[in-house]
């Protein structure tokens, strides 16, 4: 539903990460459809031409494990940051300035930090910069493929609260995939358990 969390469990090699990157067309599925209701209108993902399906990804966006392979060396924070808004066509460069400052404060960075690269940041620093870059185009749904999975236990607490105070804030809704029965428990409202690429079941 519209502002929850769908958490998505299962053991490793049962789907759950296919099933994300079919969400996000990533991958052609052999059958079946992604209806994704866009503010009222069904789009059947699947069939989407390439205009439609521009559309849907700046709606969708996604927050990958691995904080430091998800961001790229050579680019600094500023650059990470506006990178979806100049593909997308988002605002004039004032704008895109302001938005990358702007996404720093919501993720709890220091706006200073902006003229920096990747590595001078901690892991945790890392995915909240990755949390910036999937909230870049104001999505509806965000894709959350164990987004604490490679982070120190200290840390997971940290990004899920901020997951869900933005959550609260922006009025996400996100799929979360874990095989973390306690990660998601705290932060999901429903759980569907996979097994073999195949949901087998879902339960509040």
């Amino acid at each position: 539903d519209e502002g929850e969390t769908l958490g998505l469990v299962g053991e490793s090699g049962c789907g759950k990460t296919t099933l994300s990157k079919v969400i996000m067309r990533a991958l052609e599925p052999d059958s079946g459809e992604v209806l994704f209701n866009d503010r009222g209108t069904m789009v059947d993902v699947v069939r989407a031409g390439p205009e439609a399906l521009m559309r849907f990804r700046r709606r969708v966006q996604y927050i990958f494990q691995d904080p430091f392979g998800s961001l790229s060396p050579r680019m600094t924070v500023f650059d990470i940051l506006r990178e979806p808004l100049v593909i997308h066509e988002v605002g004039d460069a004032d704008y895109r300035a302001e938005m990358a400052k702007e996404l720093m404060r919501l993720v709890g960075l220091d706006p200073r930090f902006l003229n920096r690269y990747p590595h001078s940041f901690s892991g945790g620093q890392r995915q909240r910069i990755g949390i910036a870059r999937a909230l870049a185009l104001k999505p509806d749904l965000v894709l959350c493929d164990e987004p604490v999975s490679a982070l120190d236990v200290s840390i997971q607490a940290q990004i899920l609260n901020l997951l869900k105070d933005l959550q609260a804030e922006l009025g996400l809704t996100y799929l979360f995939i874990s095989h973390n029965l306690a990660v998601v428990d705290y932060i999901a409202d429903e759980i569907a358990v996979m097994c073999r690429g195949r949901i087998v079941e879902i339960a509040p």
